[in-house]
């Protein structure tokens, strides 16, 4: 997905999937703050990475507002934004 070698219609196949990668996650988070329910874990701390890549490969997330809501929650963390601001991905 990140090279500009990946044909078209692979990319388009892989984001297909991830459509419904996205909708699975939204139906989740409907009802749970983090991945294992309540509390956040370092599988919070991984799939915020993983759906930050999203930016990346011009997918939006807007249409999945559960997950947006998600991305929300762990990007205003204190010590997420300290990693990001370490790694010059946040100001």
């Amino acid at each position: 997905m990140f090279s500009s070698d990946v044909p078209e219609a692979y990319k388009t196949m892989v984001k297909d999937k991830l459509s419904q990668r996205l909708d699975y996650l939204e139906k989740h988070f409907k009802s749970n703050d983090h991945l294992l329910g309540k509390a956040f874990s370092v599988a919070d701390a991984y799939m915020f990475t993983v759906l930050n890549w999203t930016k990346f490969v011009d997918i939006d997330i807007a249409k999945w507002p559960s997950v947006s809501a998600y991305l929300g929650r762990v990007a205003a963390r204190q010590a997420v934004q300290a990693a990001l601001k370490a790694e010059g991905l946040a100001k």
